[in-house]
């Protein structure tokens, strides 16, 4: 179909006889603008579909994404609105019923980590890039010039009495800092977070902790054993561990969060974070890590003296979810969906309906 045959069919029936009978100049003076009108009109379906992905239906792919340098500022500013405007449509729901931050107990602000001399507040949640953004908070309390994340023990960044928490100020400290401060978080696709979870957790016997907490409870509740061992090194000689089924259903389970509330590291995480009742000024994405961190480092002036920490090798891909899932029933899919979906909706992340729609 030729452009001509376009721009008369884009008319509609009357304006097409109607062109047809008129002089020939004004015809072609007609179809000129008709022509630019289309060439227009490409030309923004083409600019809409090559931005962002938030622009492309308002949803983020879980696939690590290349964004140019000078598109980062852009896709921080609808990020934010996106956030903004999810959060304006439920906000009762999305902040469980707080209006403020004078409704956050201080056991709610444990995530928030400080830094004064920079005048910035890190809220963390574990599975997404938490270690790496600790270490460079660790590494700014340092005098300068400041020694290379690499070479800090990662052991040394999660001991509490390292670094700074803001729930260890006074209240009128807390929200001071909240409002003055440069405020940030990182976010990743939740259910390829919860396959990192289970993965570092339940595949690994290193951990006495979360063996004895949540591994040998799912191994009775679950895993259909009566009397699973007693030790994670006894555990670990039969290499007996939870399935990712089994730690699904105990997500879903309503008796977990009546006995105790989400270990963090599975914990949604704008219950962690906050982000309806706290205005961040950058919002990061795990699938973007290493391109949203320089970034930040130059919106706080510290591109030159730090440089941020290389990605794991061994990071769940997102690539493998459907396989990970493979072993959930479909109606336990959805359910677990509805468990996480809002912050799938609130981080714009899409739904994953390859998952769901069987």
């Amino acid at each position: 179909m030729s452009v001509f045959t376009v721009i008369v069919l884009l008319c509609g029936c009357e304006q097409r006889t109607n062109i047809f009978a008129m002089a020939p100049w004004i015809r072609e003076f007609v179809l000129l603008l008709g022509f630019l009108g289309f060439a227009f009109v490409v030309m923004m379906l083409v600019f809409q579909w090559d931005a962002l992905p938030e622009v492309r239906g308002k949803h983020l792919s879980s696939q690590p994404q290349i964004i140019t340098t000078e598109r980062i500022p852009e896709q921080q500013e609808l990020r934010k609105k996106l956030l903004r405007e999810t959060c304006d449509g439920d906000r009762d729901a999305f902040t469980e019923g707080k209006h403020s931050l004078d409704d956050l107990s201080v056991e709610e602000l444990d995530n928030f980590i400080v830094d004064d001399k920079q005048c910035i507040v890190y809220c963390f949640i574990p599975k997404v890039a938490c270690t790496n953004w600790k270490t460079v908070m660790f590494v700014l309390n340092q005098s300068k010039p400041y020694p290379d994340p690499k070479s800090i023990n990662v052991d040394l960044v999660h001991d509490i009495d390292k670094l700074v928490y803001l729930n260890a100020f006074p209240r009128e400290e807390i929200e001071a800092k909240l409002k003055n401060y440069t405020k940030f978080m990182f976010v990743r696709d939740p259910f390829t977070r919860l396959i990192s979870a289970y993965r570092d957790k339940f595949l690994q016997w290193h951990d006495e902790y979360y063996y004895l907490n949540f591994s040998r409870e799912i191994l009775r509740l679950y895993g259909n054993l009566t009397n699973p061992p007693r030790t994670v090194k006894e555990a670990s000689v039969t290499e007996l561990h939870p399935s990712f089924y089994n730690f699904i259903q105990y997500l879903l389970d309503p008796r977990t969060e009546e006995k105790q509330p989400f270990d963090l590291h599975w914990k949604q995480m704008y219950r962690q974070c906050h982000p309806c009742l706290i205005q961040y000024d950058f919002l990061g994405h795990q699938e973007t890590l290493q391109q949203d961190a320089q970034q930040l480092l130059r919106m706080l002036k510290l591109e030159n003296d730090i440089k941020f920490p290389p990605s794991y090798e061994n990071m769940t891909s997102p690539s493998s979810v459907s396989e990970w899932f493979s072993t959930v029933p479909l109606e336990d899919r959805r359910k677990l969906y509805q468990l996480y979906e809002k912050d799938f909706r609130l981080f714009g992340y899409r739904r994953p309906g390859e998952l769901l729609d069987g």
